[in-house]
């Protein structure tokens, strides 16, 4: 619980326990409605008929703008075009706000605007509105971008988490962690003898390779803020069922897990921006598998746990020896401002 006397700290926006408790306290306390309450990477909206839309809001404050595999601006796009594509939606139109900071140079905002228009191209969607805002020397770190995306859901799509069910086979799409990492090394100037290079992409491609051969998907999230260990945790609780995981079989990047082993940090709590978590019924799991490494987005996905009806809410790792872990939900962000 935040508590009345609270102030807010960098952990109520890390995608931990700290954010979920705020959601759960401040703004679903004043804010609530049906749409808010799906609680998913993007709402959908019903329109007329059997149309339905996917709308998402989101917001970026990466420090530093640019680090190996990105920038803020490719950054925003990767991030807008995933939250529609995890509720299964193609993804069509995005909205940018600017908030700048006195004395940031022009050459800087070119190369991040550039680098945003790269990555619509890349991802099939377009700016179609934007804002731009000024703000004093000192107050605003270089720039903070604000999107929202819109993107159409085809008929007979419905993921989320009230679709989850004891026996769902768990697939990540690739290793865990590389986009924290990365981002931690350019900012703390860390040298590590493998260069890490962030995995922030649009999915919507893999999402469509997926639902092809895996119609059936039940959910998908991505594992940004608080990482695996978080995107599993949320599902558990809003769906009431059970997770268990094998931690031998999470891809890891070999540098991701000698940068953790050396800050004392678990990779599953270690933000990716490239990478999905699905759900799907066993018989469509093996066809699922198959499809996500036979995308250049998913060549390392692999097979990770089952959903189960046992211990609901929460989230069990057998071990490589063995025994059996829980995997908590992180309280709050280890590695701020990552995104």
């Amino acid at each position: 619980m935040i508590g009345i006397e609270a102030t807010i700290r960098m952990g109520h926006g890390a995608g931990g326990r700290m954010m979920a408790d705020l959601i759960q306290e401040v703004f679903l306390r004043h804010l609530d409605n049906p749409h808010l309450r799906q609680m998913a990477d993007a709402t959908v909206l019903a329109l007329s008929g059997s149309e339905r839309v996917a709308l998402s809001t989101d917001s970026f404050v990466v420090r530093p703008l640019f680090f190996p595999g990105g920038d803020i601006g490719s950054l925003a796009v990767h991030g807008t075009v995933n939250d529609l594509a995890m509720r299964g939606a193609r993804p069509l139109w995005i909205t940018a706000a600017f908030i700048l900071e006195e004395g940031l140079p022009l050459e800087h905002l070119q190369r991040i605007v550039q680098s945003m228009a790269a990555a619509a191209r890349r991802a099939g969607v377009v700016v179609v509105a934007g804002d731009t805002k000024v703000v004093e020397r000192g107050h605003g770190d270089g720039v903070y971008i604000n999107t929202t995306g819109i993107g159409v859901v085809p008929e007979g799509v419905d993921m989320g988490p009230h679709r989850l069910r004891p026996g769902d086979v768990v697939l990540i799409s690739g290793t865990v962690g590389d986009h924290g990492i990365a981002v931690l090394s350019e900012r703390e100037g860390l040298g590590f003898e493998t260069e890490l290079v962030s995995d922030s992409a649009p999915l919507n491609s893999l999402v469509e390779a997926l639902l092809t051969a895996a119609p059936h998907t039940h959910c998908l999230r991505d594992p940004t803020r608080g990482g695996v260990a978080a995107a599993l945790n949320e599902l558990a609780t809003a769906a009431g069922v059970g997770v268990e995981i094998e931690e031998a079989a999470i891809p890891i990047h070999p540098a991701v897990a000698a940068a953790c082993e050396m800050l004392g940090l678990d990779p599953l709590t270690i933000a990716s921006e490239g990478k999905l978590v699905a759900f799907v019924p066993p018989e469509e799991a093996e066809g699922a598998l198959a499809a996500l490494q036979a995308h250049p987005l998913g060549q390392h996905a692999a097979r990770i746990g089952v959903v189960t009806h046992e211990h609901p809410g929460r989230v069990l790792a057998r071990t490589g020896i063995g025994g059996r872990r829980v995997v908590d939900m992180p309280l709050g962000e280890l590695l701020p401002r990552i995104c």
